[in-house]
């Protein structure tokens, strides 16, 4: 099930989800990161035996979410594929092929390398470093630049919440500043970074049925 919150940020209505993405109200956008498409068939050409139903899993997510906020643009801030041409970006290509009409823009990462006709092909418009849309600059990988808001992935953020009995948990959340918001890793087979953001960020933490706001460390 779909939970939500709302915050404002650059006077802009952004809704968060405890799906890994966000919705931007006035731009029709969900904005997601990391969904790393082929991972799993990378991981089984080694040997691994990873199911490709973790991809069948994340897509479906996303389209419940495409249709949840009647969304007209995709926007992924980097890391739409994680190697090169694999069965699972079959899979990928018949689940776009079923949305002729959605708008699908890739802020390439570190892990996209793909072929640019493969893009074309598919109507995913590239975006080599940066994209800005005011008062917001997508990016893939985090950084602190003062003169303007960044929205950014990469990082794989996450939390741990300790009990009295030494109990520990990790959830993966959204971290954000004064100047920059970092997107958890949309596909569920990523690990948790909850180490490197913590002094000045407070996060968004969720799990499977809720959604919460979680004041980091100072």
């Amino acid at each position: 099930m779909i939970k939500i919150l709302e915050k404002t940020i650059q006077h802009e209505k952004l809704i968060f989800t405890n799906q890994k993405a966000v919705y931007w109200e006035r731009e029709k956008t969900l904005i997601i990161s990391d969904l790393h498409v082929g991972k799993s068939a990378h991981f089984r050409k080694s040997g691994i035996a990873i199911s490709s139903q973790v991809l069948h899993d994340d897509l479906e997510i996303l389209e419940n979410l495409i249709s949840f906020f009647e969304v007209n643009h995709v926007l992924i801030v980097g890391d739409l594929f994680h190697a090169g041409h694999n069965s699972d970006l079959e899979i990928f290509c018949d689940w776009r092929n079923r949305f002729p009409d959605l708008k699908i823009t890739l802020i390439k990462g570190n892990h996209d390398r793909i072929a640019p006709k493969f893009y074309e092909e598919y109507c995913i418009d590239v975006v080599e470093k940066s994209l800005q849309i005011p008062p917001f600059t997508f990016v893939h990988e985090p950084e602190n630049n003062t003169d303007a808001f960044s929205i950014s992935g990469h990082i794989h953020p996450g939390v741990v919440f300790q009990g009295k009995a030494r109990q520990r948990i990790k959830l993966p959340c959204f971290a954000f500043s004064e100047n920059q918001l970092i997107l958890p890793a949309f596909s569920k087979f990523t690990g948790l970074d909850t180490r490197t953001l913590n002094a000045g960020f407070n996060h968004i933490a969720f799990s499977e049925g809720i959604i919460f706001d979680y004041e980091g460390k100072k």
